[in-house]
């Protein structure tokens, strides 16, 4: 099995683990698809001597790391809004306006968690989308850029709830692309060579090339 085929398996794996491990209460395949995913990642990264690849993709794992922070703490606060109903009830506060104000301001705290939760989300989406077509560009596995495309529309439809659905969609695609990965790097589109090869970094190229895809090695000069 090529180079290729190992990111084709960590990453199909991977993005399985992270489907189902949303589903499970522990979280552990989650993070074990995760990292899975994230080693694949690097090493398609490091295949095609493609930094940002890598770090976008490590972006939109950050940004949506400070979302779900941000969604633990909406809440936390709303169960703290709760205590007050609850405090009220039975018959332990008797000032029915205070209850109301401490109540408005628990829902604008909610609503102002769940905003930055969006804006995050939506950030987040665009680092991946950018690491997606990159890796569609360089393997010609343009299911990572509808992927990518899916996941940024499904960010953006959590505001209205809707979105998580789409973005279980693009988890569904993304194990595709992944297992749609050639094995070996001669199989992708952008390694077209008839035994050449860089000189610099030892990659194959296109017989044409002035300049080298992966290190950028400039054959003019």
């Amino acid at each position: 099995m090529g180079e290729f085929g190992n990111a084709k398996i960590l990453g199909g794996v991977g993005a399985i683990l992270m489907l189902v491990g949303g589903f499970v209460p522990t979280g552990i395949l989650s993070i074990v698809g995760l990292i899975l995913v994230f080693l694949a990642i690097k090493q398609i990264s490091d295949t095609f001597n493609d930094q940002p690849i890598f770090k976008n993709f490590l972006f939109f794992v950050i940004l949506n790391i400070v979302a779900t922070v941000a969604l633990v703490g909406i809440i936390f606060v709303s169960i703290g809004g709760l205590s007050y109903y609850s405090t009220f009830t039975s018959g332990e506060v008797t000032d029915i306006s205070a209850i109301f104000e401490d109540l408005a301001g628990t829902l604008a705290i909610c609503l102002l968690g769940w905003i930055i939760f969006w804006i995050l989300n939506v950030i987040g989406s665009l680092y991946l989308r950018k690491s997606f077509n990159s890796i569609a560009q360089h393997t010609k596995v343009d299911l990572f850029k509808t992927t990518g495309f899916v996941y940024f529309i499904g960010a953006i439809l959590l505001i209205i709830g809707i979105g998580a659905f789409v973005i279980l969609i693009a988890d569904i695609l993304m194990i595709i692309a992944f297992f749609k990965l050639p094995d070996d790097l001669s199989q992708t589109g952008t390694s077209q060579q008839s035994g050449r090869v860089c000189p610099n970094c030892g990659r194959p190229i296109p017989m044409d090339a002035q300049v080298c895809p992966y290190c950028g090695k400039n054959f003019k000069q």
